[in-house]
């Protein structure tokens, strides 16, 4: 066999014919084997080093040998249909939220929050425009659960405007808050000056009272929203959208309003937006209720407040759990706990499609576990399992865009909350607002369900991006991707096409990955995550075999594919993830994009 890397320092391969596993086993372990020789080559001086370091990895590769045949070995097929897409997603499907939490704010005897609220957060540091900058157009959400305690320091404001401090019969705990102008300016300068795309969460509580525990009723004073969006036009910032309340909705998160008078509430705020920016060339959109989903609570929503008011409907996800709960990594590593949050997906896209088909669904919050999120998980490389298994299930029942909890403040930040360099997830985020294009396409596999699989058109070029996140700790896949197209997949020796309904939805006519003709061989790239020292744990994500790290000047790292010919196997490691772009893949409905 030929393996796809021909490194010059490259130890040969060997060959063994018993079941072909060793085969698959020992040309994995040389992919990354490769890597090293290769950063080998372009990093040592002398002959000498590198016959010396090559001695010492052929050795290491013999020793590791009785943990690679320990592993299994599968062989599935992935059939993508190029040929229509299912769902479409926003250009800036990614999306990261700032809060409004003090540093006070506490769960578990823990304090994660240190200075990362919307208030205090340090806007100069240069960590910070640099994240940001690398994804060019980052969508910002600023909300949270102290939003709808947060008064706007402008115009004729009737109650004083002093910062959130602990308060016992509080909301949450907490006072109102203030977010005095100056304020607003310098967040708007780090927005502009980054080309983030800003939704800004609007306090639905103002002029409402308490009628019981829970529960909030009376109208909705608009004033105080008035000024502030008055103030934020004269300025020339750029809302993208304005968001009405948090965690409101069905029997609330702290509070909750009856959903008639919440949609009323929003038929008004509509009007004093298309009021106020009637002379703007800025046409913000309206986005609502930034709740957990209950289906007769959000269906009346859109039933009162009409057509063509609410643009985007949000809903939030915890679907882990407790941030203290013991059980967290494993419910990352389930299949089938992951999967069943698939039928809130389903079940909210049934209900715009049905009560607001003008409507698009957003995730407007998710963080995986609730309380400020897992102490050393959601920091760390485990939590991408989850994350873009969410990124890939939320986009096939057409959700348009997912704001993660948060770009930056508590365990679940994208950022480290004192130093401000990149968790695992900001890359894997990084990562899918780079090769992962609007449309998402259909999947079918023989593999098993501890095998995650999706696929989307590629951003800004030809071809398709195929996601593969291995939840398995023992079994690696080598797999092979296929084009629907004149495809038949068998398992067992039965044809699966003729079995499954999915498998017969896939329309066949004449192509395979790389069926276009060319004289130049076809190569795909290769983005394999793994994490440091193969601990979980860790908060230091590799890529190819290197430590994404920060660079000597202090910059986001480049994240670079490895080359690999098209035709060969996709080798997917146990407990690792792989973005594999196919530039050749013939996909007519990516054309149309």
């Amino acid at each position: 066999m030929t393996h796809p890397f021909q490194h010059p320092y490259a130890v040969p391969v060997l060959s063994f014919d018993v079941t072909g596993v060793f085969n698959a086993k020992i040309s994995l372990f040389l992919i990354f084997l490769d890597l090293g020789l290769e950063w080998l080559r372009v990093h040592t001086e002398n002959d000498r080093s590198r016959f010396t370091m090559r001695i010492f990895l052929s050795f290491f590769f013999l020793f590791s040998l009785p943990a690679i045949l320990a592993q299994e070995v599968t062989h599935p097929t992935i059939l993508v249909d190029g040929t229509t897409t299912i769902a479409m997603n926003d250009e800036n499907f990614i999306c990261a939220t700032l809060d409004w939490w003090p540093h006070d704010k506490c769960n578990y005897d823990q304090c994660p929050w240190h200075y990362t609220s919307a208030i205090n957060l340090d806007l100069s540091h240069p960590l910070l425009t640099k994240a940001i900058q690398a994804f060019k157009s980052l969508r910002i959400r600023l909300g949270g659960s102290l939003q709808d305690q947060v008064l706007y320091d402008v115009g004729d404001l009737k109650a004083p405007c002093h910062p959130f401090r602990k308060m016992k019969d509080g909301l949450f705990g907490f006072s109102k808050g203030c977010l005095h102008m100056d304020r607003w300016d310098k967040l708007n300068h780090l927005f502009n000056s980054t080309g983030a795309i800003v939704t800004f969460g609007l306090n639905a509580l103002y002029g409402r009272h308490q009628i019981k525990k829970g529960i909030w009723g009376g109208a909705w004073d608009p004033s105080n929203v008035r000024d502030f969006m008055k103030y934020t036009i004269s300025k020339g910032y750029h809302i993208d959208s304005w968001e009405f309340g948090n965690e409101l909705s069905g029997s609330g998160v702290g509070a909750s309003v009856d959903a008639e008078l919440y949609g009323k509430d929003l038929i008004n705020l509509k009007n004093i937006v298309r009021i106020l920016y009637r002379d703007s060339s800025l046409k913000p959109s309206l986005v609502a209720p930034g709740g957990f989903f209950e289906e007769r609570w959000f269906s009346k929503l859109l039933q009162v407040s009409g057509s063509g008011v609410v643009n985007t409907v949000t809903h939030h996800i915890y679907n882990l759990g407790a941030g203290a709960d013991p059980n967290l990594v494993s419910k990352i590593l389930d299949p089938h706990h992951l999967s069943r949050i698939s039928e809130t997906f389903n079940n909210l896209k049934q209900t715009i499609e049905k009560n607001g088909p003008w409507a698009s669904a957003w995730v407007g919050e998710s963080g995986g576990a609730y309380n400020s999120g897992g102490r050393l998980v959601s920091n760390t490389f485990v939590n991408s399992f989850w994350y873009l298994d969410q990124l890939g299930m939320a986009s096939k029942y057409n959700t348009k865009v997912y704001c993660r909890q948060t770009l930056i403040g508590g365990n679940y930040g994208l950022l480290n909350t004192t130093t401000f360099v990149p968790n695992p997830d900001y890359y894997s985020a990084l990562l899918w607002h780079r090769l992962m294009g609007k449309g998402v396409l259909a999947v079918a596999t023989d593999a098993s369900s501890y095998l995650r699989a999706y696929a989307h058109c590629s951003k800004g070029r030809e071809g398709i991006t195929v996601l593969l996140i291995n939840l398995s700790n023992q079994t690696e896949y080598t797999a092979s991707v296929q084009n629907s197209m004149n495809m038949k997949l068998v398992v067992g020796g039965k044809d699966i096409n003729r079995e499954s309904s999915l498998m017969r939805s896939l329309k066949k006519t004449v192509s395979w990955v790389g069926g276009k003709s060319s004289e130049e061989p076809l190569f795909r790239e290769e983005y394999h995550l793994t994490p440091k020292d193969g601990y979980l744990k860790s908060q230091t994500m590799v890529l190819n075999g290197i430590p994404l790290e920060l660079t000597k000047d202090g910059g986001i790292p480049r994240l670079n594919p490895v080359r690999v010919h098209v035709n060969s196997p996709i080798y997917i490691a146990p407990l690792s993830i792989a973005f594999i772009v196919f530039p050749n893949f013939d996909a007519p409905t990516c054309l149309r994009e």
